[in-house]
């Protein structure tokens, strides 16, 4: 009788594309559940973004917004195709919350091992954090696009392939470029550029680069950049809000209070629109164990990178801790060097027994389905019945009815409801009321001479519910 051998299995000859498409479908699902069902609103940021795509005018150069450039342009034509809705505001970052996905599970193919890859990537995609910032209609996702993109391209340019390595050196100067339009991924550049420099193999590689293709990468690169570059020279300020830095001295009291909460705080989790902490503690345990393993592995080119990012923005979030999403990346690549390295120990126990190499898997994959499914569970219930969380985010563009002919808004509303009705062409925005009958926002609600309410459009939260208030003569 012939020995099973697991090896000739097909679960076992296929699981790394059965876990990438397991991924896969997973982030899909989740993109679609944020997208539609939660939060199901959009929050005073998102609004504040569809005004500022919106004004983008190739008629007005004064018009169009230099920080984070390249999100408003792909917003702009979203709203310009589908029209004012939760989903197109939504829409760039769900498809760039996909991208960065499929980006991240290249990249961490790229730096670990396919079963590292596949469970670090199960955990990034089922966080608060991540789930928050893929349905969330600001350029909030180019943080972690930009920076998923660099180390990819980055790290293939560096493997030592010949084919596509063409595309590849010009594509990361192109990203590169773009990159620059958003805050702080100046940083994630001279974090590559200090480890080349100092990495001994890195140094090499870049000595074998054609000189004459990387000068071409260069150009296309600058010509990018030259709104930019214009944009510096008559805003010199604009530097300083590109690199993080405050233009007033900071509460540093209040600001690591934030970041305790954002990163630390498993006592008292909630939020404002950001569910907090980042990662469930289990998760944080795990990168805690990837930063020994960093410590541990720093001589290669991929721990160089990692410690000079990471010293670069610790002072950046402790001035500034809105930027923490910056961060993301970063602690999922601790993420995986943590599981690496509990991979790594459990095999060297036990380097010939195979019965004892499968076992320990499964305490592994107990505790990847309960990061994954806690994690799911928190965003969900969170958004669901979190009272601050709830009450960040209208819905008020779904309540509008359809036979809707004017809309009396308030004047920090009139910029947003302008939008939308620009787009939609279904009624008009006013701040006085007109004609027969109108429908007023509940910030607008007052008496109004000669009409009276008629009817009260509400939703389901339990303050606040009041939305719109139909008025007639």
């Amino acid at each position: 009788m012939n020995k099973f051998d697991i090896s000739e299995s097909f679960m076992y000859r296929w699981r790394y594309w059965i876990g990438y498409s397991v991924v896969i479908i997973g982030l899909i699902a989740a993109l679609i559940f944020v997208g539609l069902y939660l939060p199901g609103g959009i929050s005073n940021q998102e609004m504040q973004s569809v005004v500022t795509s919106d004004a983008i005018s190739r008629a007005n150069l004064n018009s169009i917004t230099i920080i984070d450039l390249p999100y408003y342009l792909l917003q702009k034509a979203s709203l310009a195709i589908f029209g004012v809705s939760i989903l197109s505001i939504k829409l760039p970052s769900i498809i760039l919350a996909f991208l960065s996905v499929v980006g991240l599970v290249l990249l961490l193919r790229q730096l670990f091992k396919p079963s590292v890859a596949v469970l670090a990537s199960l955990i990034a995609i089922t966080t608060g954090q991540f789930l928050f910032i893929a349905q969330d209609g600001t350029p909030g996702i180019l943080y972690f696009f930009w920076s998923v993109l660099l180390i990819l391209l980055a790290s293939l340019i560096s493997s030592g392939q010949k084919k596509f390595r063409m595309f590849y050196k010009i594509s990361f100067c192109i990203v590169a470029a773009l990159s620059l339009y958003t805050p702080l991924s100046t940083y994630m550049l001279i974090a590559l550029i200090s480890a080349i420099f100092l990495h001994p193999h890195l140094r090499f590689i870049i000595r074998q680069l054609s000189k004459p293709k990387i000068i071409i990468a260069m150009a296309v690169a600058f010509l990018i950049l030259i709104p930019l570059i214009i944009a510096l020279f008559k805003t010199p300020n604009l530097g300083l809000t590109l690199l993080g830095i405050p233009t007033h001295w900071p509460n540093f009291g209040a600001n690591f209070a934030s970041l305790g909460t954002q990163y630390l705080g498993f006592a008292k989790p909630g939020g404002t629109t950001l569910m907090t902490p980042f990662f469930e503690l289990g998760s944080m345990l795990i990168i805690a164990i990837g930063i020994y393993r960093v410590i541990l592995t720093r001589e290669t080119a991929k721990s160089y990178v990692i410690a000079i990012w990471t010293l670069l923005l610790i002072p950046v979030i402790i001035f500034n801790p809105n930027f923490t999403s910056i961060t993301f990346l970063l602690l999922v690549l601790l993420l995986a060097s943590g599981l690496s390295e509990l991979l790594t120990y459990w095999y060297e126990l036990f380097p010939h027994n195979p019965y004892a190499r499968i076992g320990g898997l499964i305490p592994v994959v107990i505790l990847v389905s309960v990061l994954v499914f806690s994690g799911a569970d928190r965003f969900v219930h969170g958004y669901r019945y979190d009272p601050m969380l709830i009450n960040s985010f209208s819905k008020d563009i779904k309540l509008i009815p359809k036979n809707t002919k004017n809309i009396v808004v308030a004047g920090d509303e009139f910029a947003f409801y302008n939008v939308v009705a620009k787009h939609n062409k279904q009624f008009n925005i006013s701040l006085l009321p007109a004609g027969d009958t109108f429908l007023a926002t509940r910030e607008a609600k007052k008496v109004f001479s000669g009409y009276e309410i008629d009817k009260i459009i509400t939703t389901s939260t339990y303050n606040q519910g009041d939305r719109f208030y139909l008025y007639k003569k």
